[in-house]
């Protein structure tokens, strides 16, 4: 008799890591719909538009050119060269060459940060709401999540609350603004207040800034140009996913204190050598010349934005009108616990599954963010998907009881 096929065990890394959340709804909502199904999915984190056509030409004249081998390993001199002059124009952040790293996308660069900054018996603070993957992140680097509650001022992290969070084991804090899953954006006033804290403490922060063009309402400022006291002790994070819709083109960037950024251009030799050159190619020249695609679809976003955000303000969930990326949070606490024929709905999980079973409308539920009894709606997708979404939603919330 052959083994099970379970059989084999898993090490406690393995076990220990929690699932995407966001790609398990994604994923269900993806299944039923090659059942037949009609679903429309506000899970995804994705742009629903297409790659501007410039990026996808320049594409293919390095296709062209024959550049399919290996690239090195922090990258194509020319997007180093674009990832430097982007950071100088747009965040008055100067760097030189060996302070960049090209990533296999902005996910990677976040995990491999975590993972030359933090190890067994640190602390990372993650203030919640928070990106699923953070918590994941610290730990499977072996290094214990700090979560730090954010307060009433728009979903974002005051200095004080910081300084709580602190302990000796401290080592990073993650910073994510724009934020996903709230659609927070830090002032300059309010950086400059947390980076006091951390320059003081002596903590290195990872600021991810991946929905920097994705902004509505005010301005998008890096944490690492808030004062020169944290220059020093800061990673940014960016990449070309959401601001040029190339999710599957995996091209995200590093930039920070040369020792650091070589900690993790080693890492990274040890596991995936180089991101895809041509895409490479492709992503210098968007960061080069900014599509006017940019706009247009921030443009679009905003007026998504309103319509749902409208939608829900009309069947009594409240939300926060989020300033950037294209991200809200609903609020549906006051629905619960509820019912729906004979299915207790007791949590927002449970809500999420009966909307997406019944209604055939996808969101992802507050809890792995950090953001129990809410739900986290994604607006990139058409204007008449979102009506009818919302249709639905407003229908099955009808039902509750």
């Amino acid at each position: 008799m052959p083994e099970p096929m379970d059989a084999i065990p898993l090490s406690p890394r393995a076990v220990r890591v929690s699932p995407s959340s966001t790609a398990a709804f994604s994923d269900l909502a993806a299944r039923l719909r090659r059942q037949g199904r009609d679903v429309i999915s506000l899970a995804a984190g994705e742009p629903d538009f297409d790659t501007p056509a410039a990026v996808v030409e320049a594409a293919h004249r390095a296709l062209d050119a024959g550049r399919t081998r290996y690239a090195p390993v922090r990258g194509i001199p020319e997007l180093r060269r674009a990832v430097r002059r982007k950071l100088a124009r747009d965040n008055a952040l100067a760097y030189e060459d060996e302070a960049v790293l090209v990533t296999s996308g902005a996910k990677q660069a976040v995990a491999l940060a975590v993972e030359v900054l933090a190890g067994p018996g640190d602390e990372v603070i993650v203030p919640a709401p928070y990106w699923v993957s953070y918590p994941e992140m610290v730990r499977l680097a072996g290094a214990r999540p700090v979560i730090a509650a954010v307060g009433a001022n728009g979903y974002k992290l005051d200095a004080d609350a910081l300084a709580r969070a602190l302990s000796p084991h401290t080592r990073a804090l993650i910073l994510n603004s724009p934020c996903n899953p709230t659609g927070a954006l830090y002032s300059a006033e309010e950086l400059r207040a947390i980076a006091d804290v951390c320059a003081d403490s002596g903590i290195t922060v990872i600021s991810d800034e991946i929905y920097e063009k994705i902004v509505f309402d005010g301005c998008h400022h890096s944490i690492a140009a808030s004062t020169p006291r944290l220059y020093a002790r800061t990673v940014v994070i960016n990449g070309c996913s959401k601001a040029y819709a190339m999710t599957g083109w995996r091209i995200g960037y590093a930039a920070g204190p040369p020792h650091v950024i070589s900690a993790m251009a080693t890492l990274a030799s040890q596991r995936t050598t180089s991101a895809c050159t041509f895409s490479q190619a492709a992503a210098a020249f968007a960061l080069e010349n900014e599509p006017p695609d940019v706009a247009r679809m921030r443009a679009a976003y905003r007026r998504r934005r309103d319509l749902m955000a409208g939608a829900l303000s009309d069947m009594g969930i409240t939300c926060s009108l989020p300033p950037a990326t294209f991200y809200l949070l609903a609020d549906i606490r006051h629905l619960l616990p509820a019912a729906r024929g004979d299915t207790d709905i007791p949590d927002a999980h449970r809500f999420a599954l009966e909307l997406l079973e019944h209604a055939g409308v996808a969101v992802v539920p507050g809890e792995p963010f950090g953001a129990p009894g809410q739900l986290r709606l994604s607006f990139a997708t058409s204007r008449d998907q979102i009506k009818i979404a919302m249709q639905r939603l407003a229908a099955f919330v009808r039902e509750l009881r």
